[in-house]
Formats: C-alpha cells, sequence, structure tokens
C-alpha cells in the first residue's frame, strides 16, 4: 500500500466527520503537527474531542481549530499557554478533562498496548481522583485510569522512510510516539522523506506498521514557546 501524500488534505481524506476524536502530538511547540492541524481546520468536522498534552497556543498549533470552535472536548496536561482556551473553558463553550502529564502518558500508551486500564498513586486524595474506582494495594490506595484509544494520530517526526518507519528529534519524542500506537488510523507529517532501507532499524522510533500515511512537508515555521534571554547587563557582568 502507498503511503505517501501529496498533501494533508490528500492524507487525511475520508479520515474526518463530526464527533470523532483526534490525538495530536507534540510538546508545547515542538513536535506538533501543524500542517495536519490545518487539514483538520479546514475540512470543518466538529464537535471534534482532541487528545493532546496541551492545546497549542492563540492562533498556532491546535489553538486554530478553537478559534474555528470545532474542539467540543480536551484532554490534555497543560493548557496554560492559551487565552482563548481559558475563556471558552470558563464560559463553558469547552470541556476539559485535566490529567497529571504521566498519567496522559501512560493513559495513551496503555491504550495502544491493548491495556483498557489501569491504576495509578498519582491524583490519590486530589480532584483528579473524584468520580474514579479506588483500589488498595499494600498499604497505599490507588485510583483506576482507562487507557486512552483514538480514530485518528495526527504525528509530527523528523524523518521517515516510504514505509512510515519513523525517528524524531529531542523534545518531539514526547507524546508522539506513543500517539502512532493508539489510534484506528495514524497520519504522520515528516521533515525529511528518505529512501527505502536507509534508515538505522536501532534508531528508529516508531515502526512503519503503525503508519497509515506520511505527508512531507518542508520549510516548516517553527515557533518559540517561550523565548528566555539574557540581558546586556548580565552578558557584560
Amino acid at each position: 500500500m502507498k503511503k505517501t501524500c501529496v498533501n494533508a488534505a490528500e492524507a487525511l481524506a475520508g479520515k474526518l466527520h463530526d464527533g470523532m476524536t483526534i490525538m495530536s502530538g507534540g510538546f508545547g511547540l515542538c513536535g506538533i503537527p501543524v500542517t495536519l492541524i490545518e487539514a483538520v481546520r479546514l475540512s470543518g468536522a466538529r464537535n471534534l474531542t482532541v487528545i493532546s498534552n496541551n492545546a497549542g497556543v492563540d492562533g498556532y498549533g491546535l489553538g486554530v481549530l478553537l478559534e474555528t470552535r470545532q474542539v467540543r472536548k480536551m484532554i490534555s496536561s497543560y493548557v496554560g499557554e492559551n487565552k482563548l482556551f481559558a475563556q471558552q473553558y470558563l464560559a463553558g463553550e469547552l470541556e476539559i478533562e485535566f490529567n497529571p502529564q504521566g498519567t496522559l502518558a501512560e493513559r495513551i500508551r496503555a491504550g495502544g498496548a491493548g491495556i483498557p486500564a489501569f491504576y495509578t498513586k498519582t491524583g490519590v486524595g486530589t480532584l483528579v481522583a473524584e468520580g474514579k474506582e479506588y483500589r488498595r494495594f499494600g498499604d497505599d490506595d490507588y485510583i483506576l485510569e482507562t487507557g486512552l484509544v483514538a480514530d485518528v494520530a495526527l504525528i509530527h517526526a523528523w524523518m521517515s522512510d516510504h514505509e512510515g518507519n519513523l525517528i524524531y528529534r529531542k523534545t518531539a519524542r514526547n507524546f508522539n510516539p506513543m500517539m502512532a500506537t493508539a489510534a484506528r488510523t495514524t497520519v504522520a507529517e515528516v521533515e525529511l522523506l528518505v529512501p527505502d532501507g536507509s534508515l538505522d532499524p536501532d534508531a528508529v522510533h516508531t515502526s512503519g506498521i503503525f503508519v497509515n500515511k506520511i505527508v512531507h512537508v518542508m520549510d516548516l515555521e517553527k515557533r518559540i514557546e517561550q523565548r528566555t534571554v539574557r540581558s546586556r547587563r548580565m552578558e557584560n557582568a
């Protein structure tokens, strides 16, 4: 099966519909599938449940789907960089399911591994545990968390061959690899597309067996979420 597509719209053709669940990889603004997110925006699909560590920033990343009000629910860990997100939530226009970051990562990994649920100590005795099943192991209480799966996973990788074997760079490995395993369809946008057989198998982070479609994207804008620099006074000290 040919996995490479001309553009994001072709890669997602027939995969998007109202009310679906989408996983979107990346960490902050690092390794987020900007091109694929834009294709979701242009599709007009609405009432989406989006599983992502964060919600981008205003006007960029998943923030563009909040602007068009295509997202009904976010399952996330950190959303502090998006003012529109906060406005919609406080207005009752957006549903949020917050997770401790490690719990979110494990819920996705569990979903990809076929594990329906697991117990964790994280969140016991806090708002995170409200309404969840408790169980005692030894001297400690644990809460039950369910695995997560999605209809489509949107992934950003640094390098891929034509079979969809993916290599990520640095922080982009946060959430992208596990999400690639936890969806019925996985679509990856990649910065470098190389011939089959040219990747060192030991360097591959996501096996091509998990990837359904590939889009080669070039000259991507890579924004810095929080730019921190030293003052000239400190440099000259």
